[in-house]
Formats: C-alpha cells, sequence, structure tokens
C-alpha cells in the first residue's frame, strides 16, 4: 500500500499571488529610545507591602494608583469633596444591599451627614421594613412559591399598605410614610430602619416601585392608585433631589433597572427646568456589570462633564470599605492631612 502523500502542484498563477507576498523586511522599521516613550504603569504607582499595626488609611495608601485602586481613591475623595463642599451624596439602592446586612453602615453616613439622600426600589423598602419589624427578612421562594405562600406573610402587607393607603395629605411620599409607621408603632429594631433614619434625621428616602413586582402589591388592603399616588410623589421628590447634584455624587449601588432608569428620567426633567446638573460624580457598585447602570448612570449623565465609575465586587465588602475610607479621608482633611488629591 502507498502511503506517500502526494506533492502540492501549484500553478504559475498561484505562485505569483504568493510571491506577491513576500516577508517584510524589518532592517527599515524606525525605532525610538524607550526614556520618550509615555508610559501607563509605574513603580511610584505599584502596591506596598502590608506591615504590622497599619491604620486604615494605611492600607488604602497600600493599594496601588493603578485601574480600580486608583478609582476607588478617586471615589473616596469625590465623596470627601462633596461633603466639605456641601455638595449632595445620593445613594440610589437595589434591596440587596440591606439582605447583605449593610444597613448600620448607611445609618451611620447618614448620620454624620454624609449621604444627604436615599432612594430605594420596592423591595428594598420591604426588607427595610421587615428588619424594622422583626429583625429578621428574605424569605425561602422557592419553598412558599410551590405552596402558593410566597410574599403572604400577613403583617408585611398589612401594615406597609396601610401605612400608604391611611395617608390623604397631598405630597408625601412612601417612603415618609413607611417611615413614618414604623416610628409610630415601635418597631422593636427601629434602629436598623433606613426607612426610620430619614424621618428622624431629615433626610429623603424616596421609594420607586413599578406595580406588580413586590409582594405586598398581592395582598388584599393593596391600592394600586395608592400606590402609584405615593410612588409618583416620591419621584417628584427625588427629581427635586437631583437638580441639586451639581458638584455632588451619585451612587447606584445593587439596582439593574428601576433605579438607573428613574435616575436618567429625573436628571432629564431637572436640566429640562434649567437647573445645571453636568460636574457630578456617577459611581455604579455591583456584583456584575448591566447595561442601564452603566449607560443610564456612568456614562450617558456624565458626558457633559462629569466623572463615572464602575466598581465591580461584593456590597458586604465594598460598601464597608468604601464608609471606612471615607471617614478615614474625612478626619485626615480635618487634622488638616492631604491623603490623595
Amino acid at each position: 500500500m502507498n502511503t506517500k502523500k502526494p506533492r502540492l502542484s501549484l500553478s504559475s498563477s498561484q505562485n505569483k499571488r504568493i510571491l506577491k507576498y513576500a516577508p517584510i523586511d524589518l532592517k527599515r522599521v524606525r525605532t525610538y529610545p524607550i526614556e520618550k516613550r509615555k508610559n501607563k504603569v509605574k513603580i511610584v504607582d505599584f502596591a506596598k507591602p502590608g506591615k504590622e499595626k497599619a491604620t486604615f488609611v494605611d492600607f488604602i495608601d497600600s493599594l496601588p494608583f493603578i485601574l480600580v485602586g486608583k478609582n476607588f481613591r478617586q471615589i473616596s475623595q469625590a465623596i470627601v469633596n462633596a461633603y466639605s463642599k456641601k455638595r449632595p451624596v445620593i445613594l440610589a439602592m437595589g434591596a440587596h444591599v440591606i439582605k447583605c446586612g449593610l444597613s448600620p453602615i448607611l445609618i451611620d453616613l447618614m448620620k454624620r451627614g454624609i449621604v444627604s439622600a436615599v432612594a430605594l426600589n420596592g423591595a428594598g423598602a420591604i426588607h427595610d421594613f421587615e428588619i424594622a419589624l422583626r429583625g429578621e427578612t428574605s424569605e425561602d421562594v422557592a419553598r412558599g412559591l410551590d405552596t402558593g405562600i410566597f410574599g403572604l406573610a400577613e403583617e408585611t402587607g398589612k401594615l406597609m399598605n396601610q401605612a400608604i393607603n391611611e395617608s390623604k395629605e397631598p405630597g408625601l411620599g412612601m417612603g415618609y410614610l413607611l417611615g413614618k409607621k414604623l416610628i409610630e408603632m415601635k418597631a422593636p429594631y427601629e434602629k436598623f430602619s433606613i426607612l426610620a433614619a430619614g424621618i428622624k434625621l431629615d433626610i429623603p428616602v424616596t421609594v420607586h416601585v413599578a406595580i406588580g413586582t413586590d409582594i405586598i402589591h398581592m395582598h388584599p388592603e393593596a391600592n394600586g392608585a395608592m400606590i402609584g399616588e405615593k410612588t409618583f410623589n416620591d419621584f417628584r421628590i427625588f427629581t427635586s433631589v437631583i437638580t441639586n447634584l451639581e458638584g455632588g455624587v451619585y451612587l447606584n449601588i445593587g439596582s439593574a433597572v428601576i433605579l438607573p432608569e428613574v435616575f436618567l428620567k429625573a436628571l432629564t426633567i431637572a436640566r429640562n427646568l434649567g437647573h445645571k446638573v453636568e460636574n457630578f460624580t456617577a459611581v455604579n457598585l455591583d456584583m456584575y456589570e448591566h447595561y442601564r447602570p452603566l449607560e443610564n448612570v456612568v456614562r450617558r449623565p456624565t458626558s457633559k462633564g462629569g466623572k463615572g465609575y464602575t466598581l465591580l465586587g461584593h456590597h458586604e465588602i465594598l460598601i464597608p470599605l468604601l464608609s471606612q475610607a471615607v471617614i478615614e479621608i474625612m478626619e485626615k482633611e480635618e487634622r488638616g492631612e492631604n491623603l490623595y488629591q
């Protein structure tokens, strides 16, 4: 048996096409000295090894001043700058932030006067309300769905809908009414509630819902007209807050759809009515990068002169780190020291 492979035979026209692309001669390539090249990475920006008895500021200062290490410092400084210049720092948060146990840190920032407004989606308000009421939240959805009782805990639906339905005073938003309800009923774990903290600290906490997306909309007490009115009032209040965002910081934390859309509409109205809202810092913090936060928070709103950042990571780690960084930088600046610009 002949196993010899046949030789490839090329026509003269094929040979000409191959020879047309003969290997390039590199001897004529121009070069230049490396000292004339501009580089993105320098050892001055490298990380520093850890040391014993380091302070938190030492830890932050040890991060590389490269990529997210640089962004983290700049975001921290932007928040401190906004605070020192009496410009707003606004938190827009999804429910997962509360479920990660971060309410005490965020309430502390509210008490310090660093956070000047909070926007929640409907699920965020529910988890906040249940934490204040029971000290617990987040049911087993699959188990409840199988038996037809998911989302139907009586007290949550009844009390929250009562708060929304009972007020006849025009202009009040859902966030205010829910926080007021928790305070009036002396909820046992009220100190863990962002809604209640907003009332006590005179900080607007707004709630933005899409009807049909939240468990309290399933309850007998749910009133679509009242839900719509109160969340619409909160949209108008939130828009009023956004009119003052110039020079401030807007953080979208863990909301992939509702709050980025609400922010885009509020910003449009603010600019439509003649308010200058162009130079501000917009930050999206989440575990994954999503389309709407990237476009509606980070890119589009800052195209006229602001600065947009994305920080990806787990809320339960990133938010405590960012909070502590801001506090430490503030304290250093109060002592006349400057950590970074």
